[in-house]
């Protein structure tokens, strides 16, 4: 099979050069890589057998829409937020529950 003939079919099976399809794919992998584990975007890169950070980063940046070092800050951010949300609302859970109203007539929790 030729190259020009292989490059059709792939174009006709997934809608895109193969070129774009693997990149696609690339990028959707570096997604999870980024928000699935602690690697580096560097360390990412190299998994992905990409020939260079530059390029790698200006083609993600196209592909997801967004910076791949902040993408991984984004959601590390999100989950540090989240983290706090739930400790507060256990807090506040606590302190309701130590400040419950007490009956004056028979010394027992009311709620």
């Amino acid at each position: 099979m030729s190259a020009g003939h292989l490059s059709r079919q792939i174009r006709l099976a997934y809608g895109e050069s193969p070129y774009a399809y693997l990149m696609t794919r690339r990028i959707e992998r570096a997604t999870a890589l980024l928000r699935g584990t602690d690697l580096s975007v560097t360390d990412i890169c190299s998994a992905l057998e990409c020939s260079s950070l530059g390029t790698f980063s200006t083609r993600f940046t196209e592909f997801a829409g967004a910076v791949a070092g902040l993408l991984a800050y984004r959601d590390e951010l999100h989950a540090r937020r989240e983290q706090r949300a739930a400790e507060a609302a256990q807090k506040l859970v606590a302190d309701m529950a130590a400040h419950a109203p007490v009956s004056r007539t028979h010394r027992w929790r009311t709620s």
